[in-house]
């Protein structure tokens, strides 16, 4: 029987340096890397490019201070993968060259590896770190007892805050409003789990603790309506803890806070008076308050001003009549686990509350 031998040889397109096949895969290949990582560095940046909520369009100091170190260490990320993208280019020249382009040898080569690797990223990361601890954390700190003009509290329940402003009776609930160009001190808990206080346009974060205050400085530049949101995952309707922080001019946040002190108004018509009727009737006066009634609960939102907000819920449905009728229909439909059920509502009865809630101004 005669042997069949068949010489095997290398691929030549795989094995043998220079050939133009692997040299063209080989750059497809890093066309898509550096694709994909330009992609990661661009996509954080768009994800905050929303009007409601962005990180990344300062409305107070402190926030410009995160900003800009922000988008210094973007750049300084760009620039470290440019740096290891060369690296690695220059490895695979020298791989399938024989040698690098410029010339060296071994010691060329090795004090780059050094110099970019290793001295380079030692000088920059020590910068930013001396820079980040003595400028910016001190901007964006707990301020001093004596530095504020003001200051209000904020409680985090699930899944909605509460807000109090001390020395006056005014309280409300997941929209807060300050006076602009003034420091306003932050005094915030929570009366259940771990939230966090976050208004991204504003300053940094701020975790809430049962049993514990921890401070924090809102100083809006200008006026606005800043979105925030709770920033530390607490339950079910953890996305919909939302809230509002409307940045007024002094002589409109006097006013508003001045009306937000008043007791309700009494109901001006005889469905809001049906209304009312119905609402100290049902279990809805054992959950909320509603100052100048008989209603005193507390374990959900004061609403002696309802109709003055813009939002329910938290931020989940806007403040219109037809979407508070659906609320107080059906609220597990639109936010399911919380702790207001639904009740069984003639179409009257639903117009009637409607009409009363409406009318607390």
């Amino acid at each position: 029987m005669r042997e069949v031998r068949k010489e095997i040889r290398p691929n030549r397109a795989v094995f043998e340096p220079g050939e133009r096949g692997g040299l063209r895969r080989s750059l497809v290949r890093a066309g898509w890397i550096a694709t994909g990582a330009a992609a990661a560095l661009v996509f954080p940046a768009a994800a905050w490019a929303g009007d409601d909520q962005n990180a990344l369009h300062p409305a107070s100091k402190q926030e410009h201070s995160i900003s800009v170190l922000w988008w210094v260490m973007l750049a300084g990320c760009s620039i470290g993968f440019c740096v290891v993208a060369t690296l690695l280019l220059l490895g695979w020249v020298r791989r399938n060259r024989d040698s690098l382009p410029f010339g060296g040898g071994d010691r060329a080569g090795t004090a780059i590896v050094v110099g970019l690797g290793v001295f380079v990223p030692i000088v920059v990361l020590s910068s930013l770190f001396v820079w980040s601890d003595l400028f910016l954390i001190r901007t964006t700190e707990a301020p001093a007892a004596n530095s504020t003009r003001m200051s209000i509290q904020v409680i985090g329940h699930d899944w909605w805050w509460e807000v109090r402003y001390p020395g006056g009776r005014a309280v409300t609930a997941n929209e807060i409003h300050i006076p602009v160009r003034t420091r306003v001190d932050v005094a915030g808990t929570t009366a259940d789990v771990i939230h966090s206080f976050w208004v991204p346009e504003l300053n940094r974060k701020a975790d809430l603790i049962p049993g514990r205050v921890n401070h924090l400085l809102l100083d809006a530049d200008r006026p606005g309506e800043y979105r925030g949101q709770c920033a530390e995952f607490c339950g079910q309707q953890h996305a919909h803890m939302a809230m509002y922080v409307f940045a007024d001019p002094p002589d409109v946040f006097r006013r508003w806070l001045a009306n937000e002190e008043r007791p309700a108004r009494q109901p001006a018509t005889a469905q809001a008076r049906e209304g009312q009727h119905l609402f100290l009737s049902l279990p809805c006066s054992g959950c909320h308050m509603i100052r100048g009634t008989s209603a005193d609960g507390t374990i959900g939102p004061d609403l002696t001003h309802l109709a003055t907000r813009k939002t329910l819920a938290a931020l989940t449905l806007p403040n219109h009549p037809p979407d508070l009728a659906r609320w107080i229909e059906d609220p597990q439909r639109y936010k399911p686990g919380s702790k207001m059920p639904g009740f069984s509502l003639t179409s009257r009865e639903r117009d009637a509350l409607v009409a009363y809630l409406e009318g607390l101004k």
